[in-house]
């Protein structure tokens, strides 16, 4: 199994002038990402736009970044949903498709209650016994919160293990699992506790710098850690307002994948794009204007 630790970038989802997935783009993206930083990617994530890819779009990009990446990066794949027998079908294809591990987000609007959420789980690990699962633990997207004590309940079950935690009220280690930082402003939390790494967006953008942040942590050194992360503040906050729109802007102004989003998503406005150039240009990895 490979390790699911370190920086993982939730990849965008390229889209061409057809608004169909560019694959291409897709593979020429990822390839970056590793390249800068990267120890491995999700695809059809949140960032990468999943409520809009239909599922023989998402197992044919899966199938497209393995392909590129896959001898030398982590790929995990989003295979969550509201809908069981969706999720399990999802997480059965990704693993089928060369997926590492499946990212299965708690089930949103239908409101499951602890034993429906844990029936939820048990029945998708068991579609793909042998694919390890993250649990992607989100309220402010899903509504409901799986606290602590009951992520650390659903470690019980054989192929769970590990933590999207992207409640930052709740953050901190969970026995059984490792935990890895849900959003980017608390990677460098994450690492102070030992956490397992961060799922995260603006290593798209940063991904050297974020990357390094990780080894000096990893070396003891987390006051160069804290320097660094310091450093970036400006592009975590930036990122952060209704993700991936601007990150889109910015992966455009870097000439990494075009701005195009999926309805009902539309492209950053001009005081967004203003304040994502603001903030790579002071991170250093924009010229200013």
């Amino acid at each position: 199994m490979k390790a699911i630790r370190g920086v993982l970038t939730a990849m965008a989802t390229p889209f061409d002038e057809g608004g169909r997935v560019d694959e291409g783009a897709a593979r020429q993206l990822a390839s970056h990402l590793i390249e800068h930083g990267s120890h491995g990617v999700v695809v059809a994530g949140t960032t990468g736009e999943c409520p809009t890819l239909t599922d023989e779009e998402q197992i044919s990009l899966l199938r497209a970044v393995v392909a590129e990446v896959g001898d030398e990066a982590t790929v995990v794949c989003g295979t969550g949903t509201n809908d069981t027998r969706h999720s399990r079908e999802l997480t059965k294809a990704a693993a089928d498709a060369g997926a590492d591990a499946a990212l299965v987000v708690a089930p949103y609007y239908n409101k499951p209650n602890r034993a429906g959420l844990r029936a939820h789980f048990e029945a998708v690990a068991e579609a793909a016994p042998e694919l390890p699962l993250i649990l992607y633990n989100i309220p402010s997207r899903v509504v409901i919160n799986m606290d602590p004590g009951f992520l650390s309940e659903l470690s019980s079950i054989d192929s769970v293990v590990a933590v999207k935690q992207a409640n930052d009220d709740e953050l901190g280690p969970v026995e059984g699992l490792e935990v890895l930082a849900g959003n980017d402003n608390v990677f460098l939390r994450t690492l102070e506790f030992g956490g397992a790494g961060g799922i995260l967006v603006a290593s798209h953008l940063i991904g050297d710098r974020m990357r390094e942040m990780w080894d000096v942590a990893q070396g003891g050194d987390l006051e160069r850690a804290r320097e660094i992360d310091a450093g970036l503040q400006p592009v975590y906050e930036a990122l952060s307002v209704t993700n991936p729109i601007p990150l889109k802007a910015g992966l455009e102004m870097l000439d990494l994948a075009s701005g195009r989003l999926r309805l009902p998503l539309v492209p950053a406005d001009e005081e967004q794009r203003t304040t994502v150039r603001a903030a790579l240009e002071n991170a250093g990895v924009l010229a200013a204007l």
